[in-house]
């Protein structure tokens, strides 16, 4: 069960494992585009290549679609990146049904795992499989997998390399579950646990007044979507510019002015160092290098932050 493409990777490693997918469940094509035409989702793309027999049901309560999963007669239900389930579906299968969430519980439940771990400047990070229950990202560990954040990485490569983590351990987890030989851990509730919601527009804003190492977080965990935001001052003019990449300076000396330009960054100063933003993207331009922006948009050299 799963729709964007970090359930694909799982899928296809459990296809090509010995044990039987006996059908895929994915969320209804959803209308995109101009023309507007139904787009499967990239679960259902990869279950067809695979000649999966894929369920799209609207509402995963309905009778129907309830009846079709008991039909199936499934050991286990695996769960990566889908909705919430309903008691009466997670508790149909006899070894029951786990998820597979991108962060290392009890850490980081939510929507936006990777996001808030970048963001956060954590230096480790892995994948988590866990029985399901009544409560968001709750269940009993079951298995995890770790790995370590480079100072640099973004969401995007995290998002990658988590995937290909989650794959392999999605396996295993069914090989335990099938074997009988995992012993499922309950989550610590005791420790302070750092929550990951889900990203609304008002997380993409740069905090100009955060260090410059938290600046550096924050656009690297907002890369390369949806995208940090940088307000800007334009001749008296509000702007919101996309960043698209930062590189972080450490620096002992005090900052000669908050925003400056280089030859190819816009710089963000603070105490702690400077941030540098290499690629910008102005509202309504395409992506291009700051030494481009510079090179074609004079006009746009005076900017201060708002």
């Amino acid at each position: 069960m799963g729709t964007p493409e970090f359930a694909v990777e799982p899928l296809r490693a459990l296809h090509e494992s010995e044990h039987e997918v006996v059908a895929v469940v994915t969320a209804p094509d959803n209308p995109a585009g101009r023309g507007r035409k139904p787009r499967p989702s990239a679960v259902k793309q990869a279950a067809l290549e695979l000649d999966l027999p894929v369920l799209q049901p609207e509402k995963l309560r309905d009778e129907s679609f309830v009846q079709a999963l008991k039909n199936l007669n499934a050991d286990v239900f695996v769960v990566v990146a889908f909705r919430m389930l309903p008691k009466v579906v997670w508790t149909l299968p006899s070894k029951g049904t786990f998820n597979l969430h991108a962060s290392l519980l009890p850490n980081y439940r939510g929507a936006a795992p990777i996001h808030w771990a970048v963001i956060n400047g954590e230096k480790e990070s892995g994948v988590t499989t866990f029985m399901i229950d009544e409560e968001i990202d709750t269940g009993n560990i079951l298995l995890q997998e770790k790995t370590s954040i480079d100072p640099n990485e973004t969401t995007g490569s995290l998002y990658n390399r988590l995937m290909h983590l989650g794959a392999p351990l999605v396996v295993k987890t069914v090989d335990g579950l099938m074997k009988g030989d995992i012993a499922p851990i309950s989550q610590d509730e005791s420790a302070e646990m750092k929550p990951a919601p889900k990203i609304f527009r008002e997380h993409q804003y740069i905090d100009v007044k955060e260090s410059a190492q938290a600046i550096h977080n924050h656009i690297r965990g907002l890369n390369p979507f949806p995208a940090p935001l940088l307000k800007l001052d334009h001749h008296g003019e509000q702007v919101e510019v996309k960043v698209a990449d930062s590189a972080f300076i450490e620096r002992k000396q005090y900052p000669k002015a908050l925003l400056h330009w280089l030859d190819d960054a816009l710089v963000i100063s603070r105490m702690d160092g400077d941030v540098l933003i290499k690629e910008i993207q102005w509202p309504g331009k395409r992506k291009m290098s700051v030494r481009d922006f510079k090179n074609g948009f004079a006009e746009y050299a005076e900017l201060k932050t708002v």
